[in-house]
């Protein structure tokens, strides 16, 4: 059977996965320093590289929010619910119904290639 599931999510959503994903990584290289915890130096090397992940993932989240603030808020019509907007093309983050603002794209198939500059000049 063919899943109806669309394999594309909203771009903030694949942002904000991905900041906590650099969170879980930060603490399992901090508890990866457990294992060496005999030399000392390894210890300190782990729990920097751990600490630099969960600082990295801070400044995604901030990079993002700010992000977000400044999405175009657009009603999806196909769940009715209010989400987010970022580039020409994008995802509904709840029924994940592909979005555009650009009415040139309307109708078209789905394609995040729209969203980059050098591939705007295809053939549509």
């Amino acid at each position: 059977m063919k899943s109806n599931k669309k394999p594309y999510k909203s771009k903030i959503n694949k942002i904000r996965t991905f900041a906590l994903s650099l969170i879980f990584i930060g603490f399992i290289i901090m508890y990866g320093a457990i294992i060496f915890r005999e030399n000392k130096w390894l210890v300190v090397i782990f729990m920097t590289i751990g600490i630099l992940c969960i600082i990295g993932s801070t400044t995604v989240y901030a990079w993002i929010g700010f992000l977000s603030t400044q999405a175009v808020m657009v009603e999806c019509p196909n769940c009715h619910k209010h989400t987010k907007v970022l580039g020409r093309v994008d995802m509904c983050m709840f029924c994940s119904e592909p979005l555009t603002l650009d009415k040139s794209l309307e109708g078209k198939e789905f394609n995040q290639a729209y969203n980059n500059k050098i591939k705007r000049t295809h053939k549509d």
